[in-house]
């Protein structure tokens, strides 16, 4: 078996529109091409041992009786499955048996004879990817008898899911807004996540937050002030000092006696903290544990209790938790590292935040402990005798959790509520030491020993024992307060042809309305008008990019074929998606072969409008047409037939639709009409000569109807938008010169060209001279019909190539092109001139007195620049 191709969805796709993280790949089964599992006795015999993940019972999917992907057992092995069915659960149980339930997936043959696709669910990218190509080994290695271990490939994604997945406390609060409705996008190359979109964003950083003050962070973060600012404003703390040396130590201890506390000045989490330090050795162990974090060491004295963690949000005590380190305790018979290793039996322990609790791992600091008693990790403890491993109580070292929000005082309520806000943080984590948290600390004796940022969710969310709290979701309403909003409003646009026009004109609109916007194109991301990036912008990195905006408050976003196989959308809902038409173009390439199959792709963004908003659908375009019977949201119609009986129908229930009648951009509502304005008064249609963009036109006009926006922002909008080489780039950009015109488009395929010669046909002109090439990763009867077509609009035309020939020679393109060309004009006058800038070159020089000269380039700036410095030299010369 061979992997011949490995994508990664990140988003809605032709795959699955509710399932967003999505490992793509086509497996050439190569000898194995007829084989099921029954053919193979070692997959029976063998993979159900080695990955008993594979049978276990899954999830029923929300509303279901049945489970969507049922386990894969040795019986369904044994009587035959498809080998691309065996590779994909074998891929999502490698996930699962390193700790990433994912559990979703299909397989099915390709276009190809003996190749399969394989699409399957992920969790971290990397381990999806890593988990695909481990299946397709793992399953071919046991059909040619070849030995597998499964464990270092599980060990490994372990590793990958430590080091790239969410920590518990993260994931709690993006879960809880995901829960709401509220997008997320992780930020490159960092842990921030940002929480909504555009001017709506807030960001996390673990359990810090847009709201989080530096100054807080910097308070909790030096002991010492902390513990001068609570002392000062009555808050109990333990009395201490900080010391740099033994000789510091020494005076220290002197002046507090044992026992004592040793931790660094700028230490977190625990980390370099010694606790109930009786003697002198032991001191100076604490001070150099200090000192691998910090050169200045907080010596305290040690405040008998338990440890207790308060965690206030927004001002507000939300939880709390008795935490108590990492122990054993005796049986009799068993060494402290084999009680070790029975506590670690407990389904509830795993690696790192892998599950609800950590595994307890002995390391020096544990030999350093059991020393103090005189033990070791062969010493066998008597029945009942318990022992702490760690100084300190964290869940991360092994330690446990146990809830007590509801048996808080009140005083104590208001203690930690206090502390949070003369430490200044909206989000904080109070450690305190008392015997009992339902008396008030003055009167235990008790201490608050210290004041986190960032403070882990891990003991609350997930507690040892007690009720579990939702401590993200206060964290969610304060940065998303009851009535207001995380997103910005999104209308996307797809289709073969004018989705680009249609992008602009609606962007144009909104921005008329004042609305700040974002938009992206073929011609690249542009933010309130300023073009930001250049080139092909229409995939789901640059949707991000403007989502991730924090100026942009409306996002239009073109969204092509391309980005949605490559790596799905960038954006998970939207509030009106417009499809302008659906023909042959691309067809052949990733995988899609037909018109029909391209429409199923094209499909995808109607698919994910919100139930309250708008899918604008070409009622004239069969496909396009046929994509209602799937969308969830409301449908409104275009038409440039106002006769056409599916408006008809349409509006006789109520529905919204648009129409070309009578000269006229017209809206449909209720059966009435309300026209916008005459096409011919938007620049956009070239006097009603550009149909095509008549039809652009009322796409984008019935969009902003439907998102909101009224009938005069609609046509003042259309009326002021003027096409231009500096706003359309490559879209009907016209130049004229005392002599001749110009037009420079970029018209690339069958149905493009065909709406362009409309144009032409009605363009007066004493002849028609076209610039055209043919494109390498077409099929040939494509190239061949925009040939034909181009040959017929043309009185002459140049032929060129583009740069970047696409997977065939220039011979090869030049000899179809010239066949299309000559099919029903075989008297056509061609010129070839390869390189595009001379076949420019050559039209300018050689243009008649009031012909006209089409330019379909594939250089568009280079194009525009020529134009403009020749127009500037006619200038110059009169």
């Amino acid at each position: 078996m061979k992997i011949i191709d490995l994508r990664t969805m990140r988003g809605p796709s032709y795959w699955s529109v509710k399932h967003f993280k999505l490992i793509v790949m086509k497996v050439d089964m190569q000898d194995l091409a007829d084989a099921w599992s029954n053919t193979v006795p070692a997959l029976a015999e063998q993979l159900p041992s080695l990955l008993p993940e594979l049978a276990q019972p899954q999830p029923m999917d929300a509303g279901k009786s049945a489970q969507k992907n049922p386990p894969l057992t040795q019986e369904q092995l044994t009587d035959g499955e498809p080998l691309g069915h065996v590779i994909m659960q074998t891929a999502l149980a490698l996930q699962r048996t390193a700790g990433m339930p994912v559990h979703w997936g299909k397989s099915y043959p390709a276009h190809q004879e003996g190749v399969e696709f394989v699409v399957f669910a992920y969790q971290e990218e990397r381990a999806g990817r890593m988990a695909a190509e481990a299946a397709v080994q793992v399953i071919d290695d046991l059909c040619h008898q070849r030995s597998v271990t499964i464990k270092p490939i599980v060990d490994e994604l372990h590793e990958i899911r430590e080091e790239e997945f969410f920590g518990p406390s993260t994931w709690s609060i993006v879960s809880e807004a995901a829960s709401r409705n509220i997008p997320y996008i992780q930020l490159k190359n960092s842990n921030i996540i940002q929480l909504g979109y555009g001017v709506n964003q807030k960001r996390i950083w673990a359990t810090t937050t847009s709201y989080t003050s530096h100054a807080g962070v910097e308070v909790a973060g030096n002991k010492n002030r902390t513990k001068a600012m609570l002392r000062d404003s009555g808050v109990p703390v333990p009395s201490g000092t900080t010391v740099y040396s033994e000789d510091g130590l020494r005076d220290a201890i002197e002046e507090l006696g044992f026992p004592i506390v040793t931790k660094p000045l700028d230490g977190n989490h625990g980390k370099g903290a010694t606790i109930c330090i009786r003697d002198w050795e032991g001191a100076v162990e604490g001070l150099k544990a200090a000192q691998v974090y910090s050169r200045a060491v907080i010596v305290e004295r040690f405040i008998e209790g338990h440890d207790y963690r308060m965690l206030v949000v927004d001002g507000k005590l939300i939880a709390a938790a008795k935490r108590t380190p990492a122990a054993v305790k005796g049986n009799g018979t068993s060494t402290i590292q084999e009680l070790i290793n029975e506590v670690n039996k407990d389904p509830r322990r795993g690696v790192g935040h892998e599950k609800v609790l950590t595994s307890i791992k002995a390391d020096q600091h544990t030999l350093d402990i059991l020393k103090t008693h005189d033990l070791t990790l062969d010493s066998v403890l008597p029945e009942g005798q318990e022992v702490y491993l760690k100084s300190t109580a964290n869940i991360s070292t092994g330690g446990t959790a146990t809830d007590v929000t509801d048996l808080v005082h009140p005083y104590n309520v208001l203690l930690a509520e206090r502390v949070a806000g003369i430490i200044g943080l909206d989000i904080c984590g109070i450690d305190l030491l008392t015997n009992d948290i339902a008396v008030p600390l003055n009167e235990t004796r008790g201490a608050v020993i210290e004041v986190n940022a960032a403070p882990g969710f891990r003991m609350h969310i997930s507690p040892t024992e007690g009720l579990p709290r939702n401590v993200a979701a206060p964290v969610v309403d304060m940065l998303f307060p009851r009535g207001s909003t995380a997103r910005i409003p999104i209308m996307a646009v797809t289709g073969t042809n004018g989705k680009t026009t249609t992008t602009q004109l609606i962007a144009h609109v909104v921005a008329a309305a004042g609305h700040k916007v974002g938009y992206t194109t073929t011609n690249g991301i542009y933010i309130q008008g300023v073009q930001l990036q250049s080139g092909d912008c229409t995939g789901g990195q640059s949707a991000e990019f403007v989502l991730k905006d924090p100026t942009v408050n409306f996002a239009v976003l073109e969204t092509a074929r391309g980005g949605m196989l490559r790596s799905g959308l960038g954006f998970h809902t939207c509030d009106v998606a417009v499809v302008t038409n659906v023909a042959a173009d691309h067809l052949g390439l990733r995988d899609i072969y037909t018109v029909e199959e391209m429409a199923t792709v094209k499909g995808v963004l109607p698919r994910t409008v919100r139930k309250d908003g708008y899918a604008v659908l070409n009622a004239d375009d069969d496909l396009v047409y046929a994509m209602r019977e799937k969308v969830e949201c409301n449908v409104a119609l275009f038409s440039m037939n106002e006769h056409n009986p599916r408006i008809r129908e349409h509006i006789e229930h109520g529905g919204l639709a648009a129409v070309y009648e009578e000269g006229y951009i017209t809206i449909y509502k209720n059966s009435y009409k309300l026209r916008i304005d005459h096409a011919t008064a938007f620049p956009i249609t070239f006097g009603g000569r550009a149909t095509f963009n008549i039809e652009n036109s009322l796409a984008a006009a019935l969009a902003c109807y439907c998102y909101g926006f009224d009938k005069e922002q609609i046509k003042l909008a259309l009326r002021t938008f003027v096409p231009s080489a500096a706003k359309m780039p490559g879209r009907m950009n016209t130049y004229q010169f005392p002599d001749f015109e110009v037009i420079v488009d970029y018209a690339h395929n069958t149905h493009g060209v065909g709406k362009f010669a409309e144009f032409l046909n009605a363009t007066e002109a004493t002849r028609k001279v076209g610039v055209v090439s043919g494109l390498g990763d077409r099929r040939d009867e494509d190239t061949l019909g925009f040939a034909r077509i181009a040959g017929k609009m043309f009185d002459e035309v140049v032929l060129r190539q583009d740069r970047d020939l696409r997977g065939k020679t220039a011979e090869q393109l030049k000899e179809i092109m010239m066949r299309g060309l000559r099919l029903d004009a075989p008297e056509l006058p061609i010129t070839y001139i390869e390189n595009e800038m001379e076949a420019i070159d050559h039209v300018l020089n050689t243009a008649q007195p009031g012909s006209v000269i089409v330019l379909f380039t594939e250089n568009i700036q280079a194009t525009i620049e020529k134009l403009e410095a020749y127009e500037a030299k006619l200038k110059a010369a009169v």
